[in-house]
């Protein structure tokens, strides 16, 4: 019976310690994986994501006057996995979590329904479930800038100016070869509609994960004879499928990858093949804004960095994770703003994402200015509907294809209100913008 006293007594005092360690700070979970088949893509963005957030602490002392505190969990991009890193972080810090990234769509769809009952937004910038894009159905989650649908009417939109307009889409054939995941299916629909629209044909080739074998996939699309291939990889797909590609003569310059199919991790390995290729970006190449010479001065320079300096001028994926931190950290500070310098909760947090309005003048504050375009948060529209920039692999590194192209939300909106409202109806929900 002593020693079961004895137990309690020091779970308990583990308990408070480990409660106490986060204390009158802004508790933020990472969800990251540096682990399996797509930790190449992972552990950079984690890095970048964690930098930032030291910088801030370094540099302001945190938000408001309040300390950031965090903690990772590895999911190695099994939706399991982030459930279980969820459970385990969401009531940590003095006012529990903020505000979630799983940088998954499969675990995005996997934490839904848990959202509402914990009051915990979640961040899925570039991805996730679009149609979470309204917030009257879904408050708690928020596509940032630019969902699936929107990036895939900028991808077309992108094709057409490289061929010299919309009315030359007509009788082009183009491939959409797809991650055979909810994240490589969720731009089908709106294929389809554009396909409709303009004319031209469109053909799927899933690629089973991880992607390192893809073969009889790529002959597949040779025997199609595509124009253009619409590359929708992740982690080691997308290197695979560029040097598939060459293998079955289609050149990279007819290539157009996604947003998560546009870093060094997916170029380099593969050489001169990937020279010509294209693909989406959320964010302007390079790492002179002032937000990289911060992490600079007050991490690297201090010997606090979490990755090799290195990444920061070669990985993509490094300056996507900067930008998540940049998100997390934006939107406390709003939230600071309605209740008080304080440790926020996630409902708070809510409100502040809810809130953001991303000004040409805000962003110079925010020290990137021009990495990122303006973009606003309202009740109804959690996306923003930001424009959507190409770049292109020149051998040594990413150098800009296009200017900012703007997403047709006239096609993209009604369709993400119509499945929204299904979903809502299915649920029994109510609309979260009275």
């Amino acid at each position: 019976m002593v020693y079961r006293k004895i137990s309690t007594v020091i779970s308990f005092f583990v308990l408070f310690l480990v409660s106490a360690s986060f204390a009158g700070e802004h508790f933020v979970p990472i969800t990251s994986y540096r682990t399996g088949p797509y930790g190449v893509n992972g552990a950079p963005a984690a890095n970048g994501f964690v930098d930032y957030l030291k910088m801030i602490n370094a540099r302001d002392g945190g938000v408001a006057g309040v300390k950031l505190a965090w903690e990772e969990c590895e999911t190695a991009y099994k939706p399991d996995r982030f459930i279980e890193c969820y459970e385990r972080l969401k009531n940590k810090g003095e006012a529990g979590a903020t505000v979630f990234q799983p940088l998954s769509t499969g675990s995005t769809y996997a934490v839904l329904d848990r959202l509402a009952v914990d009051k915990i937004p979640l961040i899925t910038m570039g991805y996730g479930r679009t149609d979470a894009s309204d917030g009257s159905v879904f408050p708690w989650v928020f596509p940032l800038m630019v969902n699936y649908w929107s990036l895939s009417t900028a991808k077309i939109k992108y094709i057409a100016q490289l061929e010299g307009g919309l009315d030359k889409l007509k009788g082009l054939k183009i491939a959409n070869v797809y991650h055979d995941s909810a994240y490589g299916k969720e731009t089908g629909p709106i294929l389809a509609k554009q396909a409709e629209l303009y004319g031209f044909d469109l053909k799927g080739f899933p690629v089973a994960h991880p992607g390192i074998d893809q073969k009889a996939t790529w002959l597949n699309v040779r025997r199609y004879k595509p124009d253009y291939v619409v590359l929708r990889g992740w982690g080691v797909m997308s290197q695979t499928s560029i040097k598939e590609a060459m293998r079955a003569r289609i050149d990279a310059s007819k290539m157009v990858g996604v947003v998560w199919s546009c870093s060094e991790q997916d170029t380099v390995p593969p050489g001169k093949a990937s020279i010509g290729y294209s693909c989406a970006s959320m964010i302007n190449p390079g790492t002179h804004y002032k937000v990289f010479q911060d992490i600079l001065k007050y991490v690297h320079d201090e010997g606090n960095a979490t990755g090799p300096l290195e990444e920061m001028a070669n990985q993509q994926m490094y300056r996507v994770g900067v930008l998540m931190g940049v998100m997390t950290v934006e939107s406390i500070a709003k939230a600071t703003e309605k209740f008080g310098n304080k440790p926020m909760s996630g409902e708070q947090v809510r409100w502040g994402i809810e809130n953001l309005d991303l000004t040409d003048e805000r962003l110079e504050k925010m020290g990137i200015k021009d990495f990122i375009p303006n973009f606003k948060v309202t009740c109804a529209d959690h996306e923003g509907g930001a424009p959507v920039k190409f770049q292109r692999w020149n051998g040594k590194s990413f150098e800009p294809a296009s200017d900012w192209i703007a997403t047709d939300q006239s096609m993209v909106r009604p369709m993400i209100e119509a499945s929204a409202s299904k979903y809502a109806e299915e649920k029994g929900l109510s609309s979260a913008c009275n």
